[in-house]
């Protein structure tokens, strides 16, 4: 995307927000990424893979970075990166531990805010480290407003405006207000830096930096010339290089102006910043002494000729805002204020959340020429089975600080929300993944940073569906490259998956993470779980792929062939997981199912998304459909009679009469009113707020497994996991993730398109109220929603029992996109920026209107 320098696009914010504790700078024995590199070293030690930074933008190749850093006058380091806990760190799991937001954002970035609360008095890392140690993961996480460092309003609003006037010609401002009662200092530090590429190559070229007349003028020998200065003059400019301190970390040698020269000098006066102001790592300082409730603003501009900003960036900065105005009145009109602005903040969110995520596999096993060869155990193990990988990408990332790298089935969802947007970006992201260096040779795709060969749901063919819908059906050569990519993919799972070649489906973990008694990645060779959730996902890939195969078949009937092999292959898997024991008749319910050597099958009866799943596997064949396809039709229909044991997923035991089309679905009338009654019943599936992952039958009825030396179990648990499966900070267990409900209410969409008002189920289950199942789509939609937008007192359920957001005005306004949310109480949990498939929120809020 956007490779080209004149393109609106080459600078954007690709700069994560957390480049520290991630695989790619975890060069240690054990793997443990984030002792190996923690916050400490950060400042310190330079990256090898990425950088970071706050209210970060750079190029797309991440050739010179520009952030901010603060300093409040009392902190012990310099603000330049988010804080937060590593995974062992946290009482659930990794947790950023500030408050900042992602505000507005244009597709092209000719517009973007973001936003920051510092407080004035010191930043309590030490407290914020120990309380969440002390903690269990029966308690809540101890969050930064708990500490009481915003208490009497003293802290800092600190607001980053990035205009450009050209491609590469960008205005940037900053306002910091004092919102506490006394005046207040506050030192902001514009940084400019080279993302160090010479240290790892011998002879590798070194760009320049220097400080001239007020200004940093940066030469690249790829990039050209890049030149930061201020409308007003800065306190001084201050150069060091980025490299690591190796005397503060390691004891030993040491740069004399390393990559914390900057942070030093500014907070005890040592001279560790270049007399001669040349490096690769710059700040012009600012130091801002403001009133109570008073502001103050720094101007700048970063442009190849060097201009400095003068009364036309006041204009620009109108222009650009009014022309986001515009677009986002455009693209969601008549929603409401409310509505308004959770569809604005959750698309900025997404477009702020596009990463440079380079990684190179090979490289990063063997070691650079000029540094030490890593340990020799690496090589045999985290991601050596993807050597082919070398990723140098900018890419839609789930979370910019607890997630700062691509997953599969995440960037499916995000992909959706983007479309929106940014079409075009959406479609790129998609292929980019089914890229040769991402697509592993056997076919399957990467699934995540920490361990590419697990597998995530195959939701990649559904998404690139949804994303040619919400784009005009108009870019066939989009559809069809990936629906090739896509064959390799079908094939790897249906060669790897399927072990008993029966068509149920074992694919592991699938990014569920502990919704299962026991580790479903971890099941021994000799035993097997079925799971119903792979076999409905492989069900419902099978459809995605037969749905394009048909819309390709318009202009080539080569493709009709394929929609028959699908046709086929859907039935084969939805015959299996309705007759091979997956379906529990007793309970009317799907279940995984444990077969185990010398042990009957042992269907694990936790009632939970696992089991609701097969809805979504669904599709309309319309008349129209079946008439443009004759050769398709008449093999449909030859299937049909010649394999009758097959037909049900087809036909659901009605005789079909010409000229009426077909649902082809796992789930035939009756196993679907038995599902639905459990999944709208308020004591299981339905919460105020959406569908649970797991049914609140389970509070009173924990769910216990005790097979042939094999236990497990599984409780609900509305919040916050207790489990440690998986690092503990993930929850499937009850509470409401947007994305298995966006899926489930497309399904009832569907359902209601094929069957009409004529079906009417009790909506909640035991009211006696009769809704068709578009009314109860509306009615989930409605759910979710209200997680963000004010209840009749004014508060946001999200924001859970933190009186500074539901009270305050500076405050309430400023969302987060949690990445999932309390079951009962609709409080935001988990990763607070998941904007990527939390940000579904927007596309069902505009849906809903266009």
């Amino acid at each position: 995307m956007g490779s080209n320098r004149d393109s609106w696009t080459y600078w954007g914010p690709y700069l994560a927000e957390r480049a520290w504790g991630t695989v790619r700078e975890d060069y240690s024995p054990s793997g443990d990424a984030w002792r190996s590199f923690p916050h400490d070293h950060a400042r310190s030690r330079v990256y090898r893979w990425s950088e970071d930074g706050l209210a970060g933008i750079c190029d797309r190749n991440q050739y010179l970075c520009l952030a901010f850093a603060f300093w409040n006058g009392r902190d012990a380091v310099l603000k330049e990166r988010i804080f937060g806990l590593g995974g062992t760190e946290g009482n659930h799991g990794e947790d950023a531990k500030e408050y900042w937001f992602f505000l507005d954002s244009t597709p092209s970035h000719s517009w973007m805010r973001w936003r920051y609360l510092y407080p004035q008095v010191e930043f309590p890392y030490a407290s914020l480290v120990a309380e969440n140690a002390r903690r269990t993961r029966s308690d809540p996480e101890f969050e930064l407003l708990d500490t009481g460092v915003f208490d009497d309003d003293r802290y800092w609003e600190i607001t980053v405006d990035t205009a450009k006037e050209a491609a590469d010609d960008l205005v940037i401002r900053l306002v910091a207000r004092n919102a506490g009662p006394e005046p207040a200092t506050l030192q902001v530090l514009p940084t400019l830096w080279f993302r160090n590429t010479w240290s790892w190559e011998t002879n590798a070229a070194r760009p320049c930096l220097r400080a001239d007349n007020g200004s940093l003028v940066a030469d690249h020998p790829m990039l050209g010339r890049m030149v930061l200065t201020g409308q007003d003059p800065p306190l001084d400019v201050l150069v060091c290089d980025n490299e690591s301190n190796s005397l503060r970390l390691w004891g030993v040698g040491g740069q004399p102006f390393p990559k914390d020269g900057i942070a030093d000098h500014v907070l005890t006066g040592v001279p560790t910043v270049n007399p001669a102001g040349e490096g690769t790592k710059g700040a012009l300082r600012y130091s801002l002494t403001v009133p109570p409730k008073g502001t103050a603003r720094v101007l700048l501009r970063l442009s190849p000729a060097g201009q400095r900003p003068g009364n036309d960036a006041a204009t620009l900065l109108v222009r650009r805002a009014r022309e986001a105005d515009e677009f986002y009145a455009e693209l969601a009109p008549g929603l409401s204020r409310e509505e308004a602005l959770v569809v604005r903040q959750a698309c900025a969110g997404l477009l702020w959340s596009k990463q440079y995520y380079h990684y190179d596999v090979e490289r990063w096993l063997d070691g650079d020429p000029t540094q030490p060869t890593p340990p020799v155990d690496r090589r045999g193990g985290r991601n050596s089975g993807w050597r082919h990988l070398n990723n140098a990408d900018v890419i839609s990332m789930p979370d910019t600080w607890e997630y700062p790298w691509y997953a599969s089935w995440d960037l499916a969802f995000q992909c959706v929300a983007l479309a929106r947007v940014d079409s075009q970006l959406a479609k790129d992201q998609l292929i980019l993944l089914c890229r040769e260096w991402y697509m592993h040779p056997n076919g399957q795709l990467p699934a995540y940073e920490w361990s590419f060969g697990d597998v995530n749901p195959p939701v990649h063919a559904w998404a690139a569906l949804r994303v040619f819908e919400i784009d005009g059906r108009r870019d066939r050569l989009f559809l069809e490259r990936i629906f090739h990519k896509l064959l390799l993919n079908f094939t790897w799972w249906v060669n790897r998956k399927d072990v008993g070649g029966d068509n149920v489906f074992e694919g592991g973990f699938l990014g569920l993470d502990n919704i299962g008694p026991l580790n479903r990645s971890a099941v021994p060779m000799e035993d097997r779980l079925g799971q119903s959730d792979a076999t409905a996902w492989m069900g419902r890939y099978a459809l995605d792929l037969l749905e394009m195969a048909i819309v390709l078949a318009r202009e080539d009937d080569a493709y009709e062939d394929l929609a028959t092999k699908f046709v086929e292959h859907f039935c084969y898997i939805a015959r299996a997981i309705n007759n091979q024991g997956l379906w529990d008749e007793t309970d009317g319910f799907y279940y995984d199912v444990l077969s185990m050597a010398g042990s009957p099958p042992v269907p694990l009866r936790a009632r939970s998304m696992v089991g609701i799943l097969p809805l979504c596997a669904g599709l309309t064949l319309g008349v129209d459909t079946l008439a443009r396809m004759p050769r398709f039709a008449k093999r449909l229909q030859w299937f049909l009679d010649h394999k009758p044991e097959h037909a049900e997923p087809v036909s659901h035991g009605a005789a079909y009469q010409p000229g009426e089309g077909r649902l082809l679905a796992i789930v035939d009338p009756t196993r679907l009113r038995r599902v639905l009654t459990k999944l709208f019943d308020e004591g299981e599936f339905l919460s105020p707020f959406g569908l649970r992952s797991l049914s609140r039958y389970h509070l009173d009825h924990p769910f216990r497994l005790e097979v042939a030396g094999v236990e497990g179990s599984v409780d609900y648990e509305p919040g916050e996991s207790t489990v440690g499966l998986y690092g503990g900070n993930s929850n499937w267990r009850g509470p409401i993730w947007m994305p298995v409900n966006f899926l489930v209410i497309e399904a009832l969409r569907r359902y209601h398109r094929y069957f009409g008002d004529k079906f009417l189920i009790e909506y909640p289950t035991g009211s006696g109220n009769q809704v068709n199942l578009a009314r109860a789509a509306d009615d989930l939609t409605t759910r979710l929603a209200s997680l963000f937008l004010d209840d009749p007192n004014g508060r946001r359920p999200l924001f859970g029992e933190y009186q500074r957001f539901q009270l305050d005005p500076a405050w309430h306004d400023l969302l987060l996109f949690p990445e999932y949310f309390h079951a009962e109480t609709g409080a935001g949990l988990g990763a607070t920026h998941q904007t990527g498939w939390t940000a579904l929120i927007a596309e069902l809020l505009i849906s809903r209107r266009v």
